[in-house]
């Protein structure tokens, strides 16, 4: 009996962790694709998350292969989807470049990631 009374207890602890696993921003896919190799260049990079970003804390940055940041500094969510983050990028040369981004969810969990492309 005292089982089934601790019950109900242990199933809203439940969604309430399952929940909050849930509450983090993931990368969906990308533009360019993660790991590409690209024979034109591109203007932008684009990310889709999982869920919808607070785009005042959320950035995307890309370096070139020495380091130095080579995107226009100019990150912006699309206002038809809060889950769609791009920054621009100026006429890039043959490399490999490396694109890090920070997301903060709706709810203020932070991820964090990077991946490479490359254009040929």
């Amino acid at each position: 009996m005292i089982a089934l009374t601790k019950l109900p207890f242990t199933v809203c602890t439940l969604l309430v962790l399952v929940q909050g696993i849930w509450a983090h921003a993931f990368v969906d896919h990308t533009e360019p694709a993660v790991g590409s190799q690209i024979h034109s260049a591109t203007t932008q990079v684009k990310i889709w998350f999982t869920e919808e970003l607070e785009s005042a804390w959320s950035k995307i940055q890309v370096f070139d292969r020495s380091g130095g940041e080579v995107d226009k500094r100019d990150v912006k969510m699309d206002h038809s989807n809060g889950a769609l983050l791009a920054v621009s990028l100026p006429e890039l040369k043959l490399g490999k470049y490396k694109v890090v981004w920070r997301a903060v969810s709706m709810d203020t969990h932070v991820t964090t990631g990077n991946f490479t492309c490359e254009l040929l």
